[in-house]
């Protein structure tokens, strides 16, 4: 690890250790959390030593079927296409890790949020663990708010969403 690397992790553990702790109200999941944050770094900390976070490109999420992927997301969620490219090459592949690899992205977008959705069309990868749980390191979540959640489960049922959970 290069000096200026662990340079920079001291501070941000000393500035972790330095800050006053920041209580919850909420967990960050819940949509009542919207106005309510937790800061990353202290705001005492000086803009010219640490990195400033600003926000949220996109969460991505591997699908194993993009066009069922985007219809789901565009006609049941409301999502709406931004951009939908396949990529390939060596820098593609020093990217993901994966030699030989062919992709097709789609970004899709509600609201101010961004999705992004990634197909390996070559080599394909391995199912989702019929076993899964919320638990497990690989697990993915994205939260959708609305303002009538009943409204919003007839329609998922309308649509034969299934339930991951008994909740």
């Amino acid at each position: 690890m290069s000096r200026t690397a662990k340079t920079f992790l001291s501070l941000l553990l000393l500035l972790s250790v330095l800050s006053p702790p920041t209580r919850a109200q909420h967990l960050p999941t819940d949509a009542r959390a919207v106005n309510s944050c937790v800061p990353f770094l202290s705001n005492t900390s000086s803009p010219k030593t640490l990195p400033r976070v600003e926000r949220v490109g996109a969460v991505g999420m591997t699908v194993s079927d993009m066009d069922r992927s985007i219809d789901f997301y565009s006609k049941v969620l409301s999502f709406e296409t931004i951009s939908d490219v396949e990529v390939a090459g060596e820098d593609y592949e020093h990217l993901q890790g994966v030699f030989g690899v062919r992709m097709r992205v789609v970004r899709m977008k509600l609201g101010n949020e961004l999705i992004e959705l990634t197909e390996y069309l070559a080599p394909k990868g391995r199912p989702f663990p019929i076993d899964s749980r919320g638990n497990d390191r690989w697990f993915q979540h994205i939260a959708i708010i609305t303002r009538d959640m009943e409204k919003a489960y007839a329609w998922l049922r309308e649509n034969k969403v299934e339930h991951a959970s008994t909740g």
